[in-house]
């Protein structure tokens, strides 16, 4: 231990270009000559990394990593438990230590998270549900607090935001919930392998905390987007019911197509408890995330996949999904039952107005009815669109606030779209046409159309 010709770290060193080698080998030194511990010159202690990552990660997070450290074994593999070194973590160690968490496998990620997860050095090589928790609750906190350290909150205001300590747990609650424990209870290597494998978060996360907090300076890897960017908001007169962990997962589960920055488009804090305004912000703004708050506590929503159409059909397609925040965080993506993604409807005598996702009507997964204030997701067993059980605290409840926020680029009115397709008398009142298309009648009129103007 201590050779850097060990046949271990020349094999790991092979993962990074030949450019990025000197950069890796060159962190151990680095570290020791922030903290002037040069004189030690074979170890890295608990100080030197409180003194690099001081202000990014917890105490607890920093303690799990130097644990982690030490129990790597570069004369033997990865994560291999053994007693740790008196003075600290070696060189070779780190060097190790770096391949596995920046260029590493699931199997050679999987023993360090183990360690990590772990309460104290040479215990066996299996964690709990709840240990593993824990670490991703120290994990995620931390990367929360590098995207603030680092100024990449991208224009959002965590301050005017929800409870990120919250956010954190339900976050690592989630993440965890993908963990497939044994039946006593315990996760083994080859369980939490399977984990990381399966949850690309877990890895994501460990990446940017030991890029950042050893300050492993990489070229041409730029640091991972976590956050989408936020435009226009008046934050001083905004509780957003957002907060930076529940952004950081529901971003990604927006197409890949949808980077444009977030607008709030409606808030009942901004614009009051109306229908009609919120309908205008829901319209001809393109994609939307719809956020509600029961009077219970519960915090849930959907997203549309195009802008909002007020019609007495089901419209949107099967990138629409729905999602609840608190008390858990979950997403529900279409089941291929139905095609009743969106419904949104307003002022008319024979069909429901409101606005709904999923379900039937009277029986939507998710449902606002246009009297504003009241709403159902009477969505028992599952919603038959998304999968999704009852969002709320109860079936029919009342609301306390909604946001909506446009989340992708707003759709281009084409060229003499107005006036378009007003040809036919079913046209002209819509309603009309929903209740025959509901009891099979044959619109024969739609054959019966006027032709276009530019129509010969």
């Amino acid at each position: 231990m201590g050779n850097s010709d060990s046949v271990l770290v020349q094999k790991r060193l092979t993962r990074f270009r030949p450019e990025e080698r000197p950069v890796v080998e060159g962190v151990f030194d680095r570290l020791q000559a922030a903290t002037g511990e040069t004189a030690a010159g074979k170890t890295l202690t608990l100080k030197t990394l409180q003194s690099s990552m001081g202000g990014l990660a917890s105490e607890s997070m920093i303690r799990r990593v130097y644990r982690c450290l030490c129990s790597v074994d570069p004369g033997l593999a990865a994560g291999k438990a053994s007693a740790p070194p008196v003075c600290g973590a070696g060189r070779e160690q780190l060097v190790v230590f770096l391949a596995d968490t920046l260029r590493g496998t699931a199997e050679e990620r999987a023993p360090l998270i183990v360690a990590m997860s772990q309460s104290g050095a040479g215990e066996a090589a299996v964690v709990s549900h709840e240990q593993v928790a824990e670490f991703l609750q120290d994990l995620i906190a931390a990367v929360v607090q590098i995207l603030a350290h680092r100024g990449r909150i991208r224009g959002w205001k965590p301050e005017r935001m929800g409870d990120c300590a919250q956010g954190v747990n339900l976050l690592a609650e989630l993440l965890c919930s993908e963990l497939r424990p044994s039946d006593e209870g315990v996760c083994d290597v080859s369980c939490v392998e399977d984990w990381v494998f399966r949850v690309p978060q877990v890895s994501l996360y460990l990446e940017m905390l030991v890029v950042e907090g050893l300050n492993v300076s990489l070229a041409g890897r730029p640091a991972p987007t976590l956050l989408p960017p936020c435009r226009d908001t008046p934050w001083k007169e905004l509780r957003c019911l957002l907060d930076l962990p529940t952004l950081m997962f529901l971003a990604p589960q927006l197409p890949d197509n949808y980077a444009a920055p977030w607008r709030l488009v409606f808030s009942t804090q901004l614009h009051g408890e109306s229908f009609t305004r919120m309908v205008a912000g829901l319209t001809k703004c393109g994609p939307t995330l719809l956020l509600i708050k029961d009077t219970k506590g519960h915090v849930f929503g959907g997203f549309a996949s195009h802008a909002w159409e007020v019609k007495p059909q089901f419209q949107g397609d099967s990138r629409c999904f729905l999602f609840t925040v608190f008390p858990r965080l979950r997403v529900f993506t279409a089941t291929g039952y139905n095609d009743h993604f969106m419904y949104l409807n307003q002022n008319q005598q024979t069909m429901p107005n409101g606005l709904g996702m999923g379900g039937q009507h009277h029986y939507f997964g998710l449902w606002l009815d246009s009297d504003f204030g009241r709403g159902h997701s009477r969505a028992k067993p599952k919603c038959t669109t998304y999968g999704s059980p009852q969002l709320s605290a109860d079936d029919d409840f009342t609301l306390d606030s909604v946001e909506v926020w446009a989340v992708g680029k707003p759709p281009e009115p084409e060229e003499g779209e107005e006036g378009k397709g007003k040809r036919s008398v079913l046209d002209a009142d819509p309603e009309v046409q929903a209740m025959m298309e509901m009891t099979g009648k044959t619109l024969h009129s739609q054959g019966l159309r006027e032709p276009e103007e530019n129509q010969e």
